[in-house]
């Protein structure tokens, strides 16, 4: 089969960018994503670039080249659908916020929409393809949904999950580690997968085009996230143990980096991970595990995020014990609310957790981050309904300008790995701020003896 027209339901951080490079590299397949979020879908059709939803460096350009050629954004889901020989599921899979699997279990309810949705307006044979991050088997109910609801339609199912980190989303797309698709082993699902497989090869050298069954594809995506986390995690539990015995976590992991059987990749010491996939798949993964009745194992994961939440915690206990244990009406501005740089995604950062944990001591909380906007931040913090938004509003404002939000501070906490700020005139910074000045890096990214020569009283994660 020689694919033409696909379409991808969902226009979130997955399903743009993945799209919009599948467009660039495919100018003969023409490529429509779709959304009911109408302002989303306008965004992206915005004539200015920089107004596009989601940033990602690189990803303007390449929107621009393809769009109105061959990349559409739309809101008529079921003309696409009913075009398309190929359909990426991109949507929101979310953690369970009520009933059974509470708290961990994915939230499938989009999933199941989606199916619904195709196999009452398809008419012919369609390939659906996972790109959601879904539990071990979810293609099943998938598959049942459209065979016993649909018109008649023979449907392939294939999982095809990403594996973007935000912020190289671009270049991980352009210059993947390797493409995972997984399908039947029937010889309907080996045509769907060489189908998916010969889109890739437009750009993608094929020994990195890995095929496997349906089951394995799933799992390999909990499974990476859950082993990149830990590996955070494992770096900040040494960071406590550096601080109590005078070690430095950043000498400790450029020493077990340079072993060959470990890497240097994810042992960078920080205020803990957030983003959208690793807390959710650890604890999707958990809960998998607890349902088959491998208690250890889920145990051994759930770890992972225990060590995550302590790490946050303890990053606000150190302000506020270092601030002669009380932050009450004190100034703390936060460089960066966005969970890593190059990226506007705000989803599970630590700047929210320990922002929360600052303002339950009532720090007024100043926010600079350049990508994400006064609206989110405060947003943020609404989610977690731990107070009124009355009250997160009295006590957080967001600037503009970095060296607004920092004058009169008592304290600056680095929140986010961006490259600018590094570059801040900070004799500027320590001579507006209250003395003494204390800057808290949360991200490991400033120079400690260029900080202490200025004046600060300078703590980093792990030193």
């Amino acid at each position: 089969m020689k694919i033409t027209k696909i379409c991808c339901i969902g226009a979130g951080y997955v399903g743009g960018p993945t799209m919009a490079v599948i467009a660039q590299k495919c100018p003969k397949i023409e490529v429509t994503v779709v959304d009911l979020n109408a302002e989303r879908i306008a965004a992206w059709n915005d004539e200015d670039l920089d107004n596009i939803p989601i940033y990602e460096p690189g990803l303007d350009k390449i929107v621009g080249e393809a769009r109105g050629r061959n990349l559409f954004f739309s809101t008529d889901v079921e003309k696409a659908i009913d075009e398309a020989q190929v359909i990426f599921i991109s949507v929101n899979t979310p953690t369970k916020t009520y009933g059974k699997g509470k708290g961990m279990a994915a939230d499938l309810k989009y999933i199941e929409l989606c199916a619904r949705q195709i196999a009452k307006i398809a008419k012919d044979d369609k390939i659906v393809v996972e790109k959601s991050t879904l539990p071990v088997r979810t293609a099943e109910a998938i598959k049942s949904i459209l065979d016993n609801t649909g018109n008649g339609v023979q449907f392939q199912i294939l999982s095809n999950p990403e594996f973007l980190a935000e912020g190289t989303a671009v270049q991980d797309l352009l210059n993947p580690d390797r493409i995972l698709i997984g399908g039947d082993a029937t010889e309907e699902g080996q045509k769907a997968i060489q189908a998916l497989v010969d889109v890739y090869a437009n750009w993608v050298p094929l020994d990195k085009i890995l095929t496997t069954n349906v089951w394995s594809s799933e799992l390999s995506k909990l499974t990476a996230n859950a082993f990149l986390a830990q590996r955070i995690s494992s770096v900040n539990a040494m960071s406590e143990l550096c601080e109590k015995t005078g070690a430095d976590v950043n000498e400790v992991a450029k020493a077990i980096g340079m072993d060959s059987r470990i890497g240097a990749k994810f042992l960078k010491a920080s205020v803990g991970f957030g983003g959208s996939c690793f807390q959710k798949d650890i604890l999707n993964l958990v809960y998998i595990a607890k349902s088959y009745g491998l208690q250890e194992v889920a145990d051994y994961w759930e770890q992972v995020i225990i060590m995550n939440d302590h790490q946050k915690r303890r990053f606000s206990n150190k302000i506020v014990q270092t601030l002669y244990n009380t932050v009450a009406d004190k100034k703390i501005a936060f460089l960066g609310w966005a969970f890593k740089k190059d990226t506007n995604d705000t989803r599970e950062s630590a700047a929210i957790y320990v922002a929360d944990d600052l303002i339950n001591e009532q720090a007024q909380i100043a926010v600079y981050d350049p990508k994400v906007s006064a609206k989110k931040v405060l947003a943020d913090l609404d989610n977690l309904e731990t107070r009124t938004t009355e009250k997160n509003r009295a006590c957080l404002t967001s600037f503009a300008d970095p060296y607004e939000a920092c004058a009169n501070a008592h304290a600056i906490a680095v929140l986010t790995e961006w490259d600018e700020f590094v570059q801040y005139d900070w004799q500027k910074i320590y001579d507006s701020m209250q003395k003494p000045a204390f800057v808290f890096d949360g991200r490991n990214i400033l120079d400690r003896s260029q900080m202490e020569a200025i004046g600060f009283v300078y703590q980093a994660i792990g030193s």
